[in-house]
């Protein structure tokens, strides 16, 4: 799942194809396609690696207009050529691109296409031949889509080319995002406006399970039982003091959508060409060497060096400790005889943290900055450096980087794990693409949080967020956050801590935001839901796939459970987002709030 452009109309799609396509390399991806079709056929360029090679690859003859296109992050299948979108069906007459992810495309194959030869390792591909299959039975390229989108379970945005016909593009969604953009005779298909504003600033939404019919001239969308929907256009609105954060209200929510991508840009970084972890040796031979590790940090950073902690000591065995840094300074604890100290921090400019990196390198011990600017302070002063590749995040609150700070802190605990021998029983890459997928599907489903904050954050005062192990720390970021933008008064807690006095502060219809993510405690965490459920709480549990109940308001999707803070934050995230906007308050600029904390 990546990005996808479409194209109908007089002019050539070929460049607009390519230029949507480059305008969508923010997103990472690792392969890259398009179709395009004429009188003479469909013409199939793809490739593995960047749009520049695929650029080069398309041959520069063919002129068509229409076309489709796509840039892919692996999710079922290495990525190759075979694996790149756009996907044909076995005669060639389908062709598809698709993000998202099917989840029951096994099922599909053993009850539908037992006798089909499938080129591709995807779930795509799935669909394609699904779809040239049903057309044997309904002979209707439209109704043979429909009933193979009745058939699908999970998450897609699709473009079909059917052909035998010239004259439309077959579009579909279901959490995943899909605009039609229109024109003056032509229209496109882009799941992000930014890859098609060169052509137009009027788009359509798409909504889940909504059938389009793209022609040069016309829209027509239809639910998947075939009623027809009128749907107005909107204008993009851009100007130059926007444009940054392109259609997006708010840098906050656009860099809450970027997370994915992120996930995707790190494990680009940090995988070598052979899938090995690819780490400065320097940082190894440091975290080999050491007999303890401080974590010193901030806010956010602080709350990514809890988790931290967990991947560190669970998977590399090596002892951790996580310090507030404006009290390390003060306050430094008897050490080890070998530490090394790691330095999170978005900016690299947190003064706090820098005070800290002064004294520490004055006694000789050695550093490590985890940072999103390579060239800032902690990171020029400190013996080495990670970088999180999570781009510039503007928004005072941070979402996009304290992910990236979780991210990178759990591949630096597998390879510390790696080279101290301790063989793992899962592939840490992967799991991340697992996550990155995960993250998308959660950012799809910004209206379902919205209502939330609509139920049970409606005019509240405060507001508490329970969760026991690394829930617990997930908690007080969700806490940190909704405080931070609409000024609830918000605090996270243990589970079990809540008798210990924090009970007395529940009065009737105090929310309660309650994580159930970890299976170890679950039952515990539900007792606790209980107790508070009884003062009068107005609880709101969101769990994960697999251990969900039915008074559960919000599932998120099954990853490896040691990474659950990079899927559980995202809803808080939203949350703490639309409350803030629900207040009228000034979501990207908090009150009193800076983005780099330069003072002690």
């Amino acid at each position: 799942m990546c990005g996808i452009v479409g194209y109908i109309g007089q002019n050539d799609t070929k460049e607009v194809l390519l230029n949507g396509l480059e305008k969508l390399e923010y997103r990472g991806y690792d392969s890259a396609g398009i179709a395009m079709l004429n009188n003479e056929g469909v013409h199939v360029t793809k490739v593995k690696g960047r749009i520049a090679v695929l650029r080069d690859r398309v041959e520069p003859s063919i002129h068509a207009t229409m076309g489709i296109g796509h840039t892919r992050w692996a999710t079922h299948g290495v990525p190759s050529e075979e694996n790149a979108h756009p996907h044909q069906s076995a005669s060639g007459r389908f062709t598809l691109v698709h993000n998202g992810v099917i989840e029951n495309y096994h099922d599909i194959k053993k009850d539908h296409l037992q006798s089909t030869n499938f080129v591709s390792e995807t779930d795509t591909e799935v669909i394609v031949q699904l779809i040239e299959k049903l057309h044997d039975e309904y002979q209707d390229t439209k109704e043979s889509f429909r009933q193979a989108l009745k058939l699908l379970k999970g998450s897609y945005a699709i473009g079909l080319i059917d052909h035998e016909d010239q004259d439309t593009l077959y579009v579909a969604k279901n959490k995943s995002p899909l605009l039609v953009g229109i024109g003056e005779g032509f229209n496109l298909v882009a799941s992000d406006a930014m890859a098609t504003l060169k052509e137009t600033d009027q788009y359509v939404e798409i909504h889940d399970q909504e059938i389009v019919l793209v022609q040069r001239d016309s829209v027509e969308i239809q639910t998947l039982d075939g009623e027809v929907i009128t749907r107005e256009a909107y204008t993009a609105q851009l100007d130059v003091s926007d444009i940054e954060k392109g259609t997006y209200p708010h840098f906050m929510l656009k860099e809450i959508d970027e997370q994915p991508f992120v996930m995707r840009k790190i494990i680009n970084e940090y995988q070598t060409e052979n899938n090995e972890l690819k780490l400065d040796e320097n940082i190894r031979a440091a975290m080999k060497a050491c007999d303890r590790i401080y974590i010193i940090a901030a806010g956010t950073s602080y709350h990514a060096g809890l988790v931290g902690k967990e991947f560190i000591e669970k998977l590399a065995k090596v002892p951790v400790e996580v310090h507030v840094a404006s009290e390390f300074s003060y306050n430094m604890p008897l050490l080890s005889e070998k530490p090394l100290f790691v330095f999170i921090s978005q900016s690299g400019e947190t003064a706090d943290s820098r005070a800290v990196l002064v004294k520490i390198k004055e006694l000789g011990y050695p550093s490590l900055t985890i940072t999103n600017v390579p060239g800032s302070t902690l990171s020029r002063e400190a013996d080495y450096t990670l970088n999180l590749y999570a781009g510039p995040e503007i928004a005072v609150a941070s979402t996009k980087a304290y992910t990236a700070q979780i991210a990178v802190l759990a591949i630096l605990a597998v390879d510390t794990a790696k080279a101290q021998g301790i063989t793992l029983d899962f592939d840490p890459m992967q799991e991340l693409a697992i996550v990155a997928n995960a993250m998308e599907i959660l950012t799809d489903q910004k209206e379902g949080i919205e209502e939330l904050v609509r139920e049970y954050l409606p005019t509240s005062r405060n507001a508490f967020f329970i969760g026991r192990s690394t829930d617990y720390h997930v908690c007080m970021e969700g806490a940190l956050k909704l405080k931070e933008i609409s000024y609830i008064q918000a605090e996270g807690f243990a589970g079990g801590e809540l008798k210990h006095g924090t009970i007395a502060l529940i009065e009737e219809g105090t929310p309660v935001i309650a994580l159930a993510t970890q299976e170890n405690v679950n039952y515990s965490i539900r007792g606790n839901v209980q107790e508070v459920v009884a003062r009068g709480a107005n609880a709101l549990v969101i769990s994960m796939r697999g251990l969900e109940q039915d008074t559960d308001a919000f599932v998120i999707p099954h990853v490896h459970e040691l990474l659950t803070p990079l899927v559980s934050v995202v809803p808080l995230q939203l949350l703490a987002y639309y409350a803030a906007l629900h207040r009228d308050c000034d979501v990207d600029k908090p009150r009193n709030l800076a983005k780099s904390v330069t003072v002690e």
